[in-house]
């Protein structure tokens, strides 16, 4: 018994052995995330390189949505592999923050030495990682690279536009991003800029199947699905009063409106005095979104994402903000910008509601997002 117990040890000893050089041999990418859309993101790409021989991928989560409803559900219910590095970097201004992140993503880079960085988006996280990888000279690949608004008083432009600078791979979801670029001077420059579509559409496609009904959800046939957190406008009560006025005439006058309320919104109502009279919900994880965005009949936001995913499940939008990202929905005529004009708002809700929209170009890439993005990753070492 003990020699079949010592050359089980040993036979167990020579799998790691071999284990570990195989994985010494392996390129490794490591993903850095943050982020409630970051985490979507990330598995439609973690996904594929499971699938991919001569590729190891290490995620590191900043930690900059820490709750259990924005993280660690997310990655239960999407299949992401656990974090290899989890930092609980949150809270604080914006500089502290990206500060903070910029130190401890430097020392898991020299710990891990990776081949490549990859990054997701606009957030901190996405700029803290891009910029410790360029100091370390690790080529970084940008997912949803090119997007602009044009509005330098959001962070998140802020953050899009150095990621893409010093970023080595651009990986854009649409010709506008890329088109943005170019205008910008990339044509100048020895970086890769590359129209692969949008990780989204993979996600939304994919995960559609495993959409569930939100808890309390109220019994309505026919519904308008809103959200309403984006800080230009929950920060502002002039802009946050019209909206608020915008929604409550809409669900008394044109069709229930269902919107899942993020704890900051709730707190800026209150504070400005005001009442919201339309069907509140708890935030949902991105099942129960799915599940909404493909029973509603029309979708008013100030979210970027959600733009993209109402035109994915071939539904109008109406967003409450003066820019977007995403200009070809609106090029396209299934988007509307209102701003915070109400009349606007209650005006171009009653035109859409219930309006079918059509993708006829397949204008993010038709749910092949990552299988190109892993290609070419895996083509660069």
């Amino acid at each position: 018994m003990k020699n079949i117990i010592g050359q089980s040890k040993k036979l167990n000893s020579s799998i790691y052995i071999i284990q570990s050089k195989i994985e010494k041999y392996m390129k490794k990418i490591l993903t850095i995330i943050g982020a409630r859309p970051q985490f979507i993101k990330a598995s439609a790409i973690s996904r594929v390189i499971k699938e991919t021989d001569g590729i190891v991928e290490i995620i590191l989560h900043t930690g900059q949505h820490f709750d259990s409803n924005m993280s660690d559900v997310f990655f239960n219910q999407l299949n992401i592999p656990r974090p290899d590095v989890q930092l609980d970097i949150n809270g604080g201004s914006h500089g502290d923050m990206t500060g903070r992140m910029l130190i401890e993503i430097e020392k898991a880079l020299l710990e891990y030495k990776p081949d490549r960085v990859l990054v997701y988006g606009d957030t901190n996280s996405t700029l803290a990682g891009a910029l410790a990888a360029a100091k370390l000279h690790i080529p970084v690949a940008h997912v949803e690279a090119g997007l602009r608004s044009f509005n330098m008083q959001m962070p998140e432009e802020i953050n899009r536009i150095l990621t893409d600078q010093i970023s080595d791979y651009l990986f854009c979801p649409t010709e506008t991003a890329v088109d943005n670029l170019q205008n910008e001077g990339y044509s100048n420059k020895t970086v890769s800029v590359l129209n692969v579509g949008d990780v989204m559409q993979d996600c939304a496609f994919f995960f559609s199947k495993q959409a569930v009904e939100p808890l309390l959800m109220p019994n309505v046939k026919e519904f308008i699905l809103s959200t309403l957190h984006r800080a230009e406008n929950t920060d502002d009560v002039v802009r946050l009063t019209s909206l608020v006025a915008a929604l409550n005439n809409i669900h008394r006058n044109v069709a229930p409106v269902v919107l899942p309320l993020h704890p900051r919104t709730k707190s800026a109502i209150k504070k400005a005095g005001l009442k919201l009279d339309v069907y509140i919900i708890d935030p949902v994880g991105y099942f129960e979104m799915l599940w909404l965005l493909d029973r509603c009949s029309l979708v008013v936001t100030d979210s970027g994402g959600v733009q993209k995913e109402a035109f994915f499940f071939r539904k109008a939008c109406v967003t409450m903000r003066d820019q977007t990202e995403w200009v070809e929905l609106v090029d396209a005529g299934v988007n509307e910008l209102v701003g915070a004009n109400q009349l606007e708002m209650e005006n171009s809700v009653k035109n859409n509601f219930g309006r079918i929209v059509s993708d006829k170009y397949e204008m993010y890439g038709g749910g092949k997002a990552a299988e190109k993005i892993v290609g070419i990753l895996q083509d660069s070492f």
